[in-house]
């Protein structure tokens, strides 16, 4: 993140079911095998199932057949250091969630509804506070029945004051009044939780616009970063979400919540690789401190 440092062993756990998937059901087929055309194309289905993407999955076959053909490779056992090789290449360099400064920064935290978006605002706050950040998070989700109770009780959880307004109230307005807070007590990062809502609802984007606006106005640069949060659970969908909100929204990066919950990891690449965003964090667990920086090594090597 750039605050604190991933760990090989909790993204294992996390991607235990990927593992299972990729390195363990894969490693067994293809061990003593010779790379011939149905094993190349047991190898495309197994990528295709983690959800590795049809583009990212055709770019990496393409290179396998050509390796193959060359005599580069032959043997079953070589095809798992290929791939992971390719999907680190495609996942590109770890990128830092907020680069070190003596100033105020803002997170902006978007998403759909049922992804567990304030669940993960509060995981990045704990990790934040951790780290020897002072954090102030603002509830700017007014529309869902409980998110701003839902937000304060994670806040007395975790000891990190909320700034809140009423029920059905202007979030914009929730943002001003936590942007003044967090300069007049000169806390570090400023959190932003708002409500879930499709790239389609015009309203509720152009609310998002005037949140934007305000923070921008009221502290210099902000947001810092606006972080869309996916399920890794939905697959496909999370990277359809991905899309439509890149083309509606000036997303910086990504959290990828529930890593543990699917067999299917490798959205992860498929996101990196089609959109150019990059996971920042992954949440790997129901617990305030089962989030991690994204650490594309770490990642490939734990699905592995």
């Amino acid at each position: 993140m750039g605050l604190f440092r991933a760990t090989v062993g909790a993204l294992r756990r996390g991607l235990s079911k990927t593992r299972s998937a990729m390195g363990g059901s894969l490693g067994r087929l293809l061990h003593g095998r010779t790379l011939d055309a149905n094993t190349i194309e047991t190898i495309e289905t197994h990528l295709l199932e983690a959800d590795v993407g049809v583009a990212t999955t055709h770019s990496i076959m393409d290179a396998l057949r050509a390796d193959a053909r060359s005599g580069r490779l032959e043997r079953g056992e070589d095809v798992l250091a290929f791939l992971q090789t390719q999907l680190q290449a495609k996942l590109g360099p770890s990128s830092p969630l907020l680069a070190a400064s003596d100033q105020l920064q803002v997170i902006l935290v978007v998403g759909v509804n049922g992804v567990g978006k304030t669940t993960s605002v509060a995981k990045i706050a704990h990790a934040l506070a951790e780290d020897g950040r002072s954090v102030l998070l603002a509830a700017a989700d007014t529309f869902r029945a409980g998110a701003v109770a839902q937000l304060v009780t994670w806040g007395d959880r975790i000891g990190i004051d909320v700034v809140r307004g009423q029920e059905g109230g202007d979030p914009a307005s929730v943002v001003w009044d936590a942007a003044d807070a967090a300069i007049s007590r000169g806390v570090d990062v400023l959190l932003v939780d708002t409500a879930g809502r499709m790239h389609n609802e015009a309203s509720l984007m152009r609310q998002l616009e005037k949140i934007h606006n305000v923070l921008a106005k009221r502290i210099p640069g902000a947001p810092h970063e606006t972080l869309l949060v996916l399920d890794a659970t939905q697959g496909q969908n999370a990277l359809v979400q991905a899309r439509q909100f890149a083309e509606a929204a000036a997303v910086t990066g990504l959290f990828l919540a529930k890593l543990d919950g699917t067999a299917r990891g490798g959205i992860a690449v498929a996101i990196a690789s089609e959109l150019g965003i990059p996971v920042k964090l992954v949440g790997i667990g129901e617990r305030p401190e089962d989030v991690e920086p994204f650490d594309s090594e770490a990642f490939v090597a734990g699905m592995f």
